[in-house]
């Protein structure tokens, strides 16, 4: 079975097409820097995130990847506004009470430098004047989460990139970039009367 391995660029679609935003301005889709035929994305990644977008052809591969149940370290990193003290790291390991619960525990820490490419256009450095690089590394997939866990603690996101996806990383891949990997791994058995999906739904961040 394929799987395929994409950095997704700031502000485009974690789909192939475009439903039609609220002024019609058409915006990018991985049909712009994906042309393989049958493929679907395995989770999510909202418009304004960047970083790893797994896809398959596979159904099973992409239920199995994406679904909650299997828990897949998602590890992310952040560019927060302010400078978070110690206590407000503790707080996103400990876990932080959302709207929808507690969020379970994450790993937390503070990076000397992202390692990534500049964003286009970057993160205004006149109105947000200092900004901390963060690497989280979460097991569940709420909707935007990240970005409401480190708002939670006092420090906004500015930038989000997810650089894992369990064993998968991005290392390697410039935006728009993609490779192929074969894997080998044995199909898990089918319960009775139950139905893969085409495509995974994870949660967006």
């Amino acid at each position: 079975m394929n799987l395929y391995l994409l950095h997704k660029p700031y502000r485009m679609l974690s789909q192939f097409t475009d439903p039609g935003s609220e002024d019609g301005e058409r915006r990018a889709t991985l049909a712009d820097v994906i042309d393989v035929p049958g493929i679907y994305p395995a989770g999510r990644l909202d418009h304004d995130s960047e970083g790893l977008l797994l896809l398959s052809d596979d159904g099973e591969l992409i239920h199995r990847i994406s679904h909650p149940r299997h828990k897949q370290p998602k590890t992310y990193r952040v560019q927060v506004e302010g400078d978070p003290d110690e206590a407000a790291l503790q707080a996103l390991r400990d876990g932080v009470a959302l709207k929808d619960g507690m969020t379970r525990p994450a790993k937390v820490r503070r990076l000397a430098q992202s390692d990534l490419p500049e964003r286009d256009p970057p993160v205004d450095p006149r109105r947000h004047p200092v900004t901390t690089w963060l690497e989280l590394t979460i097991t569940e997939g709420r909707n935007r989460q990240v970005r409401r866990m480190t708002a939670r603690v006092g420090h906004p996101t500015l930038r989000l990139v997810r650089v894992a996806i369990g064993p998968w990383r991005l290392d390697g891949l410039a935006p728009g970039e993609w490779r192929r990997e074969t894997l080998h791994a044995p199909r898990q058995p089918r319960a009775k009367g139950a139905r893969h999906p085409a495509r995974g739904k994870g949660g967006r961040r």
